[in-house]
């Protein structure tokens, strides 16, 4: 989801946890693992500030999860992987 502040891949509730998630999807999982920086994350934090207010619910925790995509691979979850 785009906002004016960055761009959020997925967005993701498993009962009171919302995650905003950034996919990366590269040949390698060097290469996903590098293309995924403080500035980018922070574009993403930025935007899920943005729409927290359209999918928080009272009771929620807030988190920004990681996805690592390499062909032949399963996916590589990251939790919870901002601290401002």
């Amino acid at each position: 989801m785009k906002t004016r502040l960055g761009e959020v891949d997925l967005i993701a509730r498993r009962g009171s946890v919302l995650a905003f998630v950034e996919v990366k999807a590269r040949s390698s999982m060097a290469q996903a693992e590098i293309a995924l920086d403080r500035q980018r994350l922070r574009r993403v934090a930025d935007a899920a500030n943005l729409l927290l207010p359209r999918f928080l619910g009272k009771a929620d925790s807030v988190r920004i999860d990681v996805v690592l995509m390499v062909p032949r691979r399963w996916p590589r979850h990251l939790v919870d992987v901002w601290n401002g």
